[in-house]
């Protein structure tokens, strides 16, 4: 059954109302009519199968059929802070994130980043980005949809992991701690922030400028990552901790 996401203002318990460019995806593209369900999620957790009472070219209004009790998310809030890659490598960041479960992403600049965001172009990257990790999020049938936080620099996002349960660098010379020392001290509601460098990753200089604020150094296994594979594999670790079980009786 297809999935939209609408602005929580438009969610209530018997009725939701659809705006924007997935009017023209269920009236045009999926050819729905009066009568026809989806599932509607408003991007903070509830979801709820809706019928279809009455489309137009601005907005589809449903009734709400049945409000879903639905466990997509990973227990542990895991925000991605990505250090800016090349080329459309933030593009499969984010949607494969967002498959896996990240519940936000983190964009930054640091010494070893070669892309440089204009000014004057953020704004409609950032508009591009959003759509893919809404996509995703509609895809993989998540209930919360990933927040995108606005670009910011290696200092700027330091100074930023105080917000977080705990907060992580991926550095290659680690040799010592591992992710899986890391998550089973999480418990279900914490927060967790991982650093992830860009294709030259971090230097020296700023995983001990991210040591002394706090932020624990760990290695990601003892193969080097590309910096667009190392999401990847934290998400699929914190889903093997926490999600093991599910389905089991």
């Amino acid at each position: 059954m297809q999935r939209y996401f609408v602005e929580p203002h438009l969610f209530s318990e018997r009725e939701v109302t659809i705006t924007g460019d997935d009017v023209h995806h269920i009236v045009n593209v999926m050819r729905a009519k009066s009568g026809e369900e989806i599932i509607v999620s408003d991007g903070a957790g509830r979801s709820a199968i809706v019928r279809i009472d009455s489309l137009s070219g601005k907005e589809v209004v449903a009734t709400v059929v049945e409000l879903l009790r639905e466990q997509r998310e990973l227990p542990v809030q895991i925000t991605i802070g990505q250090g800016l890659p090349k080329g459309e490598k933030m593009e499969w960041v984010l949607q494969k994130g967002t498959e896996l479960g990240a519940f936000a992403f983190f964009p930054f600049s640091s010494e070893r980043t070669i892309v440089k965001l204009d000014a004057k172009k953020e704004a409609k990257k950032l508009d591009r980005w959003r759509k893919i990790v809404k996509e995703a999020a509609e895809q993989s049938h998540r209930s919360i949809l990933p927040e995108l936080l606005a670009p910011v620099t290696f200092r700027q996002i330091v100074e930023e992991s105080s917000r977080y349960t705990r907060a992580v660098i991926a550095y290659e010379k680690e040799g010592g701690t591992t992710l899986h020392e890391v998550l089973p001290a999480l418990m279900p509601g914490d927060s967790l922030l991982v650093l992830i460098g860009p294709e030259g990753g971090f230097s020296p200089e700023e995983v001990a400028a991210a040591e002394a604020a706090g932020i624990r150094s760990i290695s990601l296994g003892p193969r080097i990552l590309r910096t667009e594979t190392a999401c990847q594999y934290v998400l699929a670790a914190a889903s093997y901790q926490f999600e093991r079980t599910l389905g089991q009786s």
